[in-house]
């Protein structure tokens, strides 16, 4: 039961009022789409398990939709905005429609991929509406760099809901599922429908929840040496792993013995390969000199 001013969350009048008042055009580049349904938020804010202890980072929060159906429930909110625009008026939105919370809420202007530290307690969840465009950059940087965060859950469209969330096998499965599963347990928890953001995309969204694994993989290669593999393995996924990784290892031949010494089959691709595969690649590396 939320303890919140009533009707605190923004509506469509609402949103296109903020908009207007601010001179706010959406605009492609940055692919900003607005929620304007306060139940979408609060779903949103459910599915992402929000405890009343949690500190949440948001990327994103654009004119507050989700940064307020946040506030209902979460200790402290730490919003990260690039636009100059929409970052200068979120704290009196803020102000406006939740004064009772307002001391729970920072702002961090700046784009979420030069973040590597926020003010404040450090976060425990990670939940955001992000941009097609930027949603696996923008994601993976933040489990690098900010470790407490146990739970993640991101809005994206769905066709990189659905990469993130891939199986091995499956046929979308690639480099941003596995760099996912590195850090957490990756699943596809709902979808969004285009009606209930302004303007409408042209693509359906998808929600992927993320729990972080308890314990890092058990490794003796470095993420960035794994990494390195994943990519190779990628470049040109529809050759074997004994040509993929020719580059990465030298040579074909010693692709092979990296390969044999993982256990793992020179003729698969790596779309087969779960990420503790790749991983005993990247520390057989070397292993037929």
């Amino acid at each position: 039961m939320s303890t919140t001013e009533p009707d605190a969350l923004l509506g469509p009048a609402d949103i296109r009022e903020l908009a207007a008042a601010l001179g706010v055009r959406p605009t492609k580049q940055r692919g900003q789409n607005f929620v304007i349904d306060a139940n979408t938020v609060r779903r949103i804010v459910r599915t992402a398990q929000v405890r009343p202890d949690d500190v949440v980072v948001e990327i994103g929060p654009g004119l507050g939709s989700l940064t307020l159906a946040l506030l209902e429930v979460a200790a402290h909110v730490t919003a990260v905005e690039i636009d100059d625009t929409l970052a200068a008026a979120l704290p009196a939105t803020i102000e406006a429609r939740m004064p009772s919370r307002a001391g729970r809420f920072s702002l961090v202007h700046s784009d979420a991929m030069r973040v590597e530290e926020l003010p404040g307690p450090a976060p425990t969840a990670l939940v955001a509406n992000l941009p097609y465009n930027v949603a696996v950059p923008v994601l993976l940087h933040m489990l690098e760099h900010f470790p407490t965060i146990e739970r993640t859950l991101i809005m994206v469209q769905a066709e990189v809901a659905d990469r993130l969330a891939a199986t091995p096998g499956n046929k979308v499965y690639g480099v941003p599922s596995v760099k996912a599963n590195w850090y957490a347990d990756v699943k596809r928890a709902g979808s969004i429908g285009r009606t209930v953001f302004w303007p409408a995309p042209n693509v359906d969204s998808g929600l992927v929840s993320l729990t972080r694994r308890s314990e890092p993989l058990k490794t003796t290669a470095t993420r960035l040496e794994v990494f390195a593999v994943v990519d190779a393995a990628f470049a040109q996924r529809r050759k074997t792993l004994r040509a993929a990784l020719a580059g990465w290892a030298g040579s074909a031949p010693a692709a092979e013995a990296a390969l044999v010494a993982a256990g793992v089959s020179p003729q698969a691709r790596g779309e087969s390969l779960t990420v503790e595969e790749f991983a005993r690649i990247a520390e057989s590396k070397g292993a037929g000199a």
